[in-house]
C-alpha cells in the first residue's frame, strides 16, 4: 500500500507541474510582449550631474552633442571617495564607455577605474589637449591630469569611440538628448570646443 501511495504522490506532482507549465504557456501566448524591445533602459543623469557640479572642487564634465545611439546607463557621485564622478554609456555598437573623474591619488585611481590598464607612453590629441593612452586586457583608456583632478575615459569601446566621448566632454548643463528639461548651470567650460582627433 505504501508503495502505491508513493507512486500516486509522484504522479500527482508531475500532473500538477504539467498543469502549471500549460498555464504558463497560455499566459505567454496571450499576454502582449515585444521580443525585439531593448532591455537596456537609459538613465536620466540630470540630478546627479547638477549635484556633482555644485559639490565637486573641480569642473565636472559630461558629454554634449553625442548621437542618440549613445545610451547613458549609470551615474554616481561619491564625495567621500575623492569626489568621484562616474557616468557610464553604451556606444552604438553596445560597447561600454565610462567617464570617471576624481581628486584621488592618480596612480591608484587610474588603475582601479581602468581595471589595471597600462600607460602606453603615447598620447592622443583631443579637444586641444594631449590625453595619455592606456591599454589593458579588459579596458582601454584616455587619461587627462590637470589642476588636481584626473579625468578618465575608459571602457571596452574602440580608441576612436573613447576619443569621441573625450571630445564631447564639457562642463555645464547635461545633454538635451539625455535631459530635455535640464536648466543651464553657470559653470565655465574646462574643455574647449572639440578639435579633430589625431591618430595615435
Amino acid at each position: 500500500m505504501a508503495g502505491m501511495r508513493g507512486k500516486q504522490t509522484v504522479r500527482g506532482m508531475f500532473q500538477s507541474m504539467a498543469v502549471i507549465c500549460a498555464a504558463a504557456g497560455v499566459i505567454y501566448l496571450f499576454v502582449p510582449h515585444d521580443d525585439t524591445a531593448d532591455p537596456i533602459k537609459p538613465v536620466d543623469y540630470r540630478v546627479e550631474l547638477l549635484t556633482a557640479q555644485r559639490a565637486a572642487p573641480y569642473p565636472v564634465v559630461a558629454p554634449e552633442g553625442l548621437p542618440g545611439e549613445w545610451t547613458p546607463t549609470s551615474v554616481s557621485y561619491k564625495r567621500r571617495s575623492g569626489d568621484a564622478w562616474h557616468l557610464g554609456f553604451l556606444t552604438p555598437e553596445r560597447q561600454y564607455v565610462a567617464v570617471e573623474q576624481s581628486t584621488a591619488a592618480p596612480a591608484k585611481y587610474i588603475a582601479r577605474v581602468t581595471h589595471e590598464a597600462a600607460d602606453t607612453g603615447k598620447t592622443r590629441q583631443v579637444g586641444g589637449r594631449a590625453w595619455q593612452h592606456f591599454e589593458g586586457s579588459k579596458y582601454d583608456a584616455l587619461v587627462l591630469r590637470e589642476n588636481g583632478v584626473t579625468t578618465v575615459v575608459t571602457g571596452t569601446a574602440s580608441a576612436d569611440r573613447l576619443a569621441e566621448m573625450a571630445a564631447a566632454l564639457e562642463t555645464g548643463k547635461p545633454s538635451p538628448a539625455a535631459s530635455p528639461a535640464a536648466p543651464a548651470a553657470p559653470v565655465s567650460s574646462a574643455f574647449p570646443a572639440p578639435a579633430a582627433s589625431a591618430g595615435l
